[in-house]
């Protein structure tokens, strides 16, 4: 693409109430910058939007002066497909309010706000939403690939509790996106990703979510690998419906709850996390201290709001990331043997393995009901997760990613390539494999009549029919 934006730049203040970044201003670098400290790319604008006209008048330019666009949202993707080089990023961040009504039990929320202002608002009420598991993760990003956390087993994805969305088109439309109107719109919005056009808000159902839970978090070293991971399977594939628990090989993080000598040492941990009731919580928490005792263990109530911001320190803005994911049906024997053969092998203590269980409201949906790029038989998403503090470092974890999901892609469901919103790699076989053929090809048609120049493909491209 030819880059020439200077001659435009007076144009699009002109149309736009939110501010025009250009390299040399004041905040130009902080606007620019992502989570991921590996991607440092310079657009020749930035566009702060206030507004769905806003957007419309940035893609407007862009397109008339050959800009290629990314769009930021919580500019949370470790591929970094929030900001590019030369061209325009849409910065979604000043659209980022969140309005509840408590009484329809709906969220009206801004395309660029964050998972922590949703839960806050929406525990205000005793209310909350299906979302992921770091707070200062993108509501768009998030919720466009699925959107998978602690409410997936009772409520579903945040996909399945999407409502309506109103979208800004390649040609500068804004549509509502619901199932009675737009509904193809509306079905490739929900897990296609960012492919079809700018969300610039989304409406929510929520669910009653008490605003205290009950949250277990157990250690074991890395010699009970074999052990531990039969005994976590058992327990997390017959949990109760309010109950819910993430599966994680790491390192012990040095808190004051752990005792000295564990600090930063690698093993196996289980959050286990129940809502409503105690009495099944406990029950399980006292399976677990029987059979296998822990090295360590913590099992306290807690606030929701505080269990949705657990992983936000060790996942801060600044660390340089990869990951791949994938599905597998049970932890099997085989899958067991990978797991614990590849787990010593990481380099940095930040990076990390998580098994996410999906089943109950997960698997009430059917797969064509939306575009979700996975299954809805009960399963585990498997999230491997290379995070360091330098390049040289995650260079060689990025490595380890890599070797760990081969090795378990045998052993996975469909092509292994899994869940897109945990995958950096976003190839066109991969993103094929992820969706399988015929949901890839349903897809591109909606692409070709939403953005038949693909205009959006910064992101897990799916090309036009």
């Amino acid at each position: 693409m030819t880059q020439t934006v200077s001659q435009g730049i007076g144009e699009l203040r002109a149309a736009m109430d939110g501010p025009v970044i250009v390299p040399g201003d004041a905040e130009f670098d902080e606007r620019r910058r992502v989570w991921n400290a590996g991607i440092d790319r310079s657009p020749s604008v930035i566009a702060r939007c206030s507004s769905a006209a806003d957007v419309a008048a940035a893609i407007r330019l862009a397109r008339e002066h050959r800009l290629e666009i990314s769009v930021r949202g919580g500019a949370h993707s470790p591929s970094g497909a929030a900001v590019c080089d030369d061209g325009m990023m849409i910065d979604l961040s000043l659209l980022n309010s969140v309005q509840v009504d408590p009484a329809a039990r709906r969220a009206r929320v801004g395309g660029g706000a964050l998972l922590a202002g949703l839960d806050a608002a929406a525990q205000a009420h005793g209310l909350a939403c299906p979302a992921g598991l770091i707070s200062h993760t993108g509501v768009g990003g998030l919720t466009l690939g699925g959107g998978m956390g602690w409410l997936t087993r009772q409520f579903g994805l945040s996909i399945d509790n999407l409502a309506s969305a109103e979208v800004v088109t390649a040609a500068g439309q804004v549509l509502r996106a619901a199932e009675d109107e737009n509904p193809g719109l509306f079905w490739a919005i929900r897990g296609g990703g960012g492919n079809f056009g700018v969300v610039s808000s989304f409406e929510f159902r929520l669910h009653e979510v008490d605003p205290t839970v009950q949250v277990g978090l157990f250690f074991w070293g890395l010699d009970q690998g074999q052990e531990v991971l039969r005994l976590l399977g058992e327990i997390t594939a017959a949990m109760p419906p309010k109950i819910n628990a993430v599966i994680a090989a790491l390192n012990a993080p040095p808190l004051p709850f752990v005792p000295v000598q564990h600090h930063l040492a690698p093993g196996y941990a289980l959050v286990l996390t129940g809502f409503g009731a105690t009495a099944d919580h406990e029950r399980l928490v006292t399976e677990i201290r029987r059979t296998m005792p822990p090295l360590f263990d913590l099992v306290t109530p807690m606030p929701y709001v505080l269990l949705q911001q657990m992983l936000d320190e060790a996942n801060a803005w600044g660390q340089y990331g990869y990951d791949k994911a994938t599905y597998v049906e049970n932890l099997s024997d085989e899958v067991i043997d990978v797991v614990t053969e590849q787990v010593p092998a990481k380099s940095s203590p930040a990076s990390a393995t998580f098994f996410y269980r999906l089943d109950g409201a997960y698997s009430s949906v059917g797969d064509d009901e939306t575009a979700f790029g996975g299954g809805r038989s009960p399963r585990y998403a498997v999230f491997i997760v290379g995070l360091a503090p330098d390049a040289d470092l995650l260079a060689a974890d990025r490595r380890w990613v890599r070797d760990f999901w081969a090795a378990l892609r045998p052993h996975a469901i469909g092509s292994g390539e899994g869940y897109i919103n945990g995958s950096t790699d976003h190839q066109n076989e991969q993103v094929r494999g992820s969706y399988g053929a015929a949901k890839y090809e349903r897809l591109a048609k909606v692409k070709a009549e939403y953005d038949p120049d693909n205009v959006f493909h910064l992101n897990a491209n799916i090309a036009p029919a």
